[in-house]
């Protein structure tokens, strides 16, 4: 069982970056891909960005793409989310998740293992 937790959620200005982070523990957090989820209020959870086992695979969502880039570190059992020039339309709780492959978090959007969110909030 694979326990997913995320930190680094804050406020920050519109324009501004925060780097979020995702720390695994309880399985083999190399052999996993890893992607981000959001969700603001009133709409449903959207995939965000997704990253394979090994890095050489990395997706995004055309809404943070050339704004947000998902990175992992399998040594420290983190995967990270930095996300500049944040914008009024980013806000939202975001997810961090695992599962066997990208594909199930990019095109299903069901990963098997979720973290319970940190909260982004963009001051315009």
């Amino acid at each position: 069982q694979v326990q997913l937790v995320e930190s680094g959620g804050g406020l920050v200005q519109a324009g501004g970056s925060l780097r979020l982070s995702c720390a695994a523990s309880g399985g083999t957090f190399s052999s996993y891909a890893m992607g981000w989820f959001r969700q603001a209020p009133g709409k449903e959870r959207e995939f965000v960005a997704a990253i394979t086992w090994s890095g050489s695979g990395i997706y995004y969502a055309d809404s943070v793409k050339g704004r947000f880039t998902i990175s992992r570190d399998n040594a420290k059992n983190t995967v990270y989310l930095q996300m500049n020039s944040l914008k009024p339309e980013d806000p939202a709780v975001y997810y961090c998740a695992g599962d066997g492959t990208t594909r199930i978090m990019r095109v299903h959007g069901t990963p098997t293992y979720w973290g319970p969110g940190t909260q982004v909030t963009v001051s315009s």
